[in-house]
C-alpha cells in the first residue's frame, strides 16, 4: 500500500492501535524524514491521551572502531558493522512484548562511546523504532506495521549539511553500497506494510 501523505498513516495507526502494545516501524534511508514522522505521530497520539514510546537506531550504534577500519569494505562496515544486530535483536527488539524496561548501550559522539540506560514501556503504548535497515532479516518480524520511506538519493543528499556533503568518498563507497545492497537483498519498498513518497 502505496500513501503520499503521512495524515492517512496517521489515521491508520490510530485506527489500529487500541489497548496493549502496538509496535510500528518506520524504516528508511537516511534523511528520508522517519525522525520528522515519529515526531508527528507521537504528538498526535499524545493529545489523544495515549502513550508512545520511541526509540532511534542510530542512538544505539557502536563505537568507531568496531566499524571502521575493520578489514571489510566500507559498505559491509555500515550495513553490518554500524550496529550490533544479534545484541539489539535480544535486548531490545525480542523484549517488546513483555518487558516492563529494556536496557539499552546509547552511542554519544562527542565521546565515541556509550552509556547505558533502562527505558521503561508502559503496558499499554505504541512503540515506535525509527532507522535505517530495518526490514533485515533479524528484525522485521518483530513488528507490527512496517512502514518504508521512500525519498529519491538526490532529494535525502540535499537534505545533509553542506560540511557532510562534502565527503563525497564517503557516501560513494559507505553509504550509498550499503543501501544499494539493502535494496537487491531485502527489496524494503515491496515488503514494507505501506510505503509512503517523502
Amino acid at each position: 500500500m502505496r500513501y503520499s501523505s503521512h495524515a492517512k498513516l496517521l489515521n491508520l495507526v490510530e485506527d489500529r492501535y487500541n489497548d496493549g502494545r502496538f509496535v510500528l516501524g518506520l524504516d528508511g534511508l537516511s534523511r528520508s524524514g522517519k525522525s520528522t514522522l515519529a515526531k508527528s505521530i507521537s504528538k498526535l497520539l499524545n493529545q489523544n491521551k495515549k502513550k508512545v514510546i520511541i526509540f532511534h537506531i542510530d542512538d544505539h550504534i557502536v563505537e568507531s572502531k568496531l566499524r571502521y577500519d575493520t578489514g571489510f569494505e566500507e559498505w559491509y562496515e555500515y550495513y553490518n558493522l554500524q550496529w550490533d544486530v544479534e545484541f539489539l535483536r535480544e535486548n531490545l527488539f525480542a523484549k517488546l512484548r513483555e518487558e516492563k524496561e529494556v536496557t539499552l548501550p546509547y552511542y554519544k559522539s562527542e565521546l565515541d562511546k556509550s552509556d547505558t540506560r533502562t527505558m521503561s514501556i508502559p503496558q499499554e503504548c505504541l512503540i515506535i523504532i525509527e532507522g535505517v535497515f530495518l526490514q533485515r532479516e533479524q528484525w522485521r518480524n518483530f513488528f507490527d506495521l512496517l512502514v518504508y520511506l521512500d525519498c529519491p538519493r538526490e532529494k535525502r543528499y540535499e537534505r545533509e549539511s553542506l560540511e557532510t556533503r562534502r565527503k563525497t568518498d564517503k557516501f560513494k563507497f559507505r553509504y550509498w553500497k550499503a543501501e544499494e545492497y539493502y535494496f537487491d537483498k531485502v527489496n524494503p519498498v515491496s515488503v514494507a506494510d505501506i510505503v509512503i513518497n517523502t
